[in-house]
């Protein structure tokens, strides 16, 4: 997992530029009140001290120690210049801040969208739906959980909630946007270098929230082009006698009633659209790594997995299972 705090792209560097700067006044502040008020307490202390010294013990001299309810005049106009110069510096310091956040408001808001790639994300519970728009309806794709982008290229990703209210993060890329039910929002990000980031549903959905997240493969734009041509073709032909089982498994029981792979007649929308599925580094938003015996184990018994998600649980003969298993393995 990368750091949350290394910038990847312009608007998470701004971001981050402004978080450093209150996070560095913040500890300015707290240094000096806790110094002010250490200050205070010794110097309290020593004049005190210096009292019970001159006048000794007895009645007399706690009277004489107890504390005056009106300062003298001269340290009463000190403590006003303090309060008001303390005032004026907090002032100060606040209109910094402020300006500090529009003038990062306007940079997001400002920044180049020249051949801006355009996705829309749908969120679910528990899962990402992200669709490749295109001029052309048939260079249209789906895919899930996983957004594929190239390097210098801008981003706009229109972002939809299916039922309750979620919030798309990815911190090395931008801050944190939400998707409210029945609302469209927008968000802008560009990857200035590849590598993989992982994005994360940054606001409570429900059982699974902590599990709902996607990867954000920044690649070159030669990869990223050859990528978006790959997943405009249909499902390969399973080769073998497993995989062509399990792919009879598929289109018969109760997967094609919510997942998708194009060019077979599984075409539901209800689940991920599984058609280059085993491309994809993660399986179940992020949950497990997408290798054959996690895979067996999420379709086996997802609720052991991920308590509350909506895929009811399989518990098929060894051989289904591993055909199954196997066809899914050739989803490239």
């Amino acid at each position: 997992m990368s750091n949350a705090l290394d910038a990847a792209g312009p608007q998470a560097a701004w971001i981050g530029q402004l978080w450093w700067l209150m996070l560095w006044l913040c500890v300015f502040v707290f240094v000096a009140v806790m110094a002010a008020l250490g200050w205070a307490l010794c110097r309290s202390r020593r004049a005190s001290g210096s009292a019970r010294r001159k006048l000794g013990s007895g009645p007399d001299a706690a009277k004489a120690l107890a504390p005056d309810p009106l300062p003298a005049a001269g340290a009463e106009r000190q403590l006003r210049l303090s309060v008001g110069g303390a005032i004026g510096l907090s002032s100060l310091l606040l209109a910094g801040l402020l300006a500090a956040s529009v003038l990062t408001d306007y940079a997001l808001a400002h920044l180049p969208l020249h051949d801006a790639l355009s996705i829309r994300v749908t969120a679910h519970q528990w899962w990402w739906e992200v669709v490749y728009d295109d001029p052309r309806p048939d260079r249209v794709f789906t895919t899930a959980n996983e957004l594929v982008i190239p390097v210098g290229r801008p981003v706009v990703i229109t972002l939809q909630a299916d039922d309750v209210i979620h919030s798309f993060w990815v911190p090395n890329l931008h801050g944190k946007k939400d998707l409210i039910p029945g609302r469209i929002a927008k968000i802008q990000l560009r990857a200035d270098r590849e590598g993989m980031y992982v994005g994360r549903c940054a606001e409570y959905c429900g059982l699974q929230h902590a599990f709902m997240a996607y990867d954000v493969v920044a690649v070159t734009a030669d990869r990223f082009a050859a990528w978006t041509e790959h997943q405009r073709t249909s499902a390969p032909e399973p080769q073998g006698a497993a995989a062509l089982r399990g792919r009879e498994l598929f289109l018969t029981g109760s997967c094609m009633l919510c997942h998708a792979i194009q060019g077979t007649s599984a075409n539901a929308r209800r689940a991920p659209d599984l058609t280059h599925f085993a491309s994809r580094a993660h399986i179940a938003a992020g949950r497990l790594a997408n290798t054959p015996e996690a895979l067996a184990k999420w379709i086996e018994d997802p609720q052991k997995i991920k308590p509350g998600v909506n895929m009811p649980s399989h518990f098929l003969p060894a051989d289904d299972l591993a055909g199954l298993v196997a066809y899914l393995g050739t989803l490239r």
